[in-house]
């Protein structure tokens, strides 16, 4: 008899159990699911069912989209059932979402407001953190190309991050169910992996992040699909190159004194002079030893955001940047956000940590980083 540890599937759950109850369809369809009791079950079913295949394809050799009568912006859909939740070993310390989805100490901190200056000690984590998130993005990155599913990418963000003794920040957080977000095309962030298959021409952005000897990583990229056979649309290029190019010219204007509230000026006016707009739903965020807390970073201006830049703050900068309209709109998942418009979307995030004269970039490229800029074309 095996001496497995076994845990209720229930995503708002995940404690460990004795129980024998295991949903129906989840067998049917050679799953084993196990949950705590019927209550569990009925309360966790409405997220676990993303797992099952649809109705009459026992096999799940077709994928199917979810939400038939929701109206979607553009060409992406989502492509159910979803693989079940991947397993962390137990040796690896994991933050309090990990079990039941709740952020506990990340919301007993936000009502306190405060932007977090880290110990010389602390820095040492953060950056080491950052290193390991800097390995997992580019190993996941060197696998994009036509005909990989975003599933396999999370695949592979899930087994990086595990190795090297690290939990995946995003898995359970807030019961999302999955180790990364892949957000193609018009989606402009959070996008769930499934069985989306990668095309050319498409572009793909990969949000990394990981929780090692308690501290936070965060860091994305967006990606080109390109074999080669023709080439990339003018657009798509320059919505790319016009999200990297704002997200290089805010960390330019991170020094001590500086506010958080200004670099939205630098990055909106970057994208309106490039023919593109600002998302103004989400922000960047103080990360380290909690996944989001403050300061909050907008990235459009005239934003009225609170904080000055000290020695020793670490956070985020990831403005996303529309092809369209800044608006945007989430699908009944709960999670993915696309534009309303159904162009493009690209984002880069780096964190970052204020030095005593200037910035650092904790998440830096490196020689051998796949991706990197390309020539706009006229």
């Amino acid at each position: 008899m095996s001496d497995a540890k076994v845990y209720c599937a229930g995503l708002q759950c995940g404690k460990e159990t004795d129980s024998q109850l295991k949903c129906p369809i989840c067998l049917k369809n050679g799953i084993v699911s196990v949950f705590c009791d019927e209550d569990c079950y009925k309360n966790n079913y409405k997220s676990h069912k993303a797992l099952h295949f649809k109705e009459g394809d026992a096999t799940g050799a077709e994928a199917y989209n979810p939400f038939p009568k929701f109206k979607f912006r553009g060409g992406v859909e989502p492509h159910y059932p979803l693989t079940p939740k991947r397993a962390v070993p137990e040796s690896i310390a994991k933050p309090d979402w990990s079990q039941n989805g709740l952020p506990v100490e990340e919301q007993k901190n936000d009502r306190l407001n405060e932007i977090p200056v880290y110990t010389k000690e602390e820095i040492k984590k953060i950056r080491k953190a950052c290193i390991l998130g800097r390995e997992v993005l580019d190993i996941a990155a060197a696998a994009v190309k036509p005909g990989v599913t975003t599933d396999e990418i999370d695949a592979i963000v899930h087994e990086e991050t595990i190795k090297r003794n690290a939990y995946p920040s995003p898995l359970n957080y807030y019961n999302f169910p999955k180790s990364v977000c892949t957000s193609v095309n018009e989606v402009i962030c959070h996008g769930i992996p499934d069985k989306t298959v990668l095309k050319h021409g498409d572009i793909v952005n990969i949000d990394v992040s990981l929780f090692f000897q308690g501290f936070h990583a965060d860091l994305n990229e967006t990606y080109y699909v390109d074999d080669g056979s023709s080439p990339l649309a003018k657009e798509t290029i320059n919505t790319v190159e016009t999200a990297r190019e704002c997200l290089k010219l805010a960390i330019k204007r991170c020094k001590p004194g500086n506010t958080f509230q200004e670099l939205g000026d630098y990055i909106e006016k970057h994208a309106t002079d490039n023919k593109c707009s600002v998302v103004k739903t989400y922000c960047g965020h103080g990360v380290g030893r909690y996944f989001h807390c403050a300061p909050s970073v907008p990235h459009y201006a005239g934003n009225r955001t609170a904080g000055v830049m000290k020695p020793g703050m670490v956070f985020t900068i990831e403005p996303m940047i529309n092809e369209g309209t800044w608006k945007d709109v989430t699908w009944p998942d709960d999670w993915t956000s696309t534009t309303q418009d159904g162009k493009l979307s690209a984002q880069f995030e780096h964190t970052l940590m204020v030095t005593e004269h200037g910035v650092e970039i904790l998440t830096a490229r490196n020689k051998k980083s796949p991706g990197g800029p390309r020539q706009r074309t006229k």
